[in-house]
């Protein structure tokens, strides 16, 4: 059984306590530390090094925003979980930006957040359905805005692929796709993969907008 190792950065002991016991009696994971700010996680990440932290955004001393961009350029292989009170679209984006791998409300249930955690684990990317909804809102006023685009055309996917592409555009993430269409989640990825590339895109997020440009998704 792999084991995850888990650090959470939050100013509220509170939080970080319910995080835990969340997360208690959960085989494969284990938190291995936690800190209250943004320094005391940089000073010891070196020492604890896990494979994914459960950021706050709101810190007293660097917001989550800029201390994931930190880390992704300094420990790339550390995969960051935003878990914030935040929803509005610009603190969405600006974390995705930075390079976090997901993003959850911090009411999340435990079973989104164990499901977040796994998909991270494996390399995926993890957005809570209201998160989602926040990025597909986000796209219905800016999609009519781009021109110029260098994208691929829609006749470039296979049926399979545009069916997927229509799914991550509606909000559905990896497991919810493979479950609506009986594939596994490494297939799902993988056709996602080859999706961006046929595409010339760089990321889910856009993915999404390709997809309502093209009217692949009706809104």
């Amino acid at each position: 059984m792999e084991q995850t190792d888990i650090f959470l950065v939050d100013d509220h002991q509170l939080v970080r306590d319910g995080i835990k016991a969340l997360l208690a009696g959960i085989p494969d994971i284990r938190i291995i530390g936690e800190a209250n700010n943004g320094n005391e996680l940089l000073t010891i990440i070196d020492a604890k090094h896990p494979d994914i932290i459960l950021m706050d955004i709101s810190l007293p001393d660097i917001s989550g925003i800029e201390l994931t961009r930190m880390l992704n350029r300094s420990h790339p292989e550390i995969r960051v979980l935003i878990l914030s009170m935040y929803t509005h679209e610009d603190f969405v984006f600006n974390a995705m930006k930075a390079g976090a791998r997901g993003y959850l409300p911090k009411n999340t249930s435990r079973q989104e957040l164990l499901d977040a955690i796994y998909a991270i684990r494996e390399g995926h990317e993890f957005f809570s359905e209201s998160i989602s909804k926040v990025i597909l809102k986000s796209f219905l006023r800016q999609a009519t805005q781009s021109e110029g685009s260098t994208e691929g055309s829609p006749q470039l996917l296979t049926i399979r692929e545009q069916e997927i592409l229509k799914l991550f555009a509606e909000g559905y993430n990896n497991k919810e796709i493979g479950h609506r269409l009986a594939i596994s989640i490494r297939t799902v990825e993988s056709h996602k993969n080859h999706i961006v590339k046929k595409l010339g895109l760089k990321s889910t997020v856009e993915m999404v907008k390709f997809a309502i440009k093209n009217k692949i998704v009706e809104l």
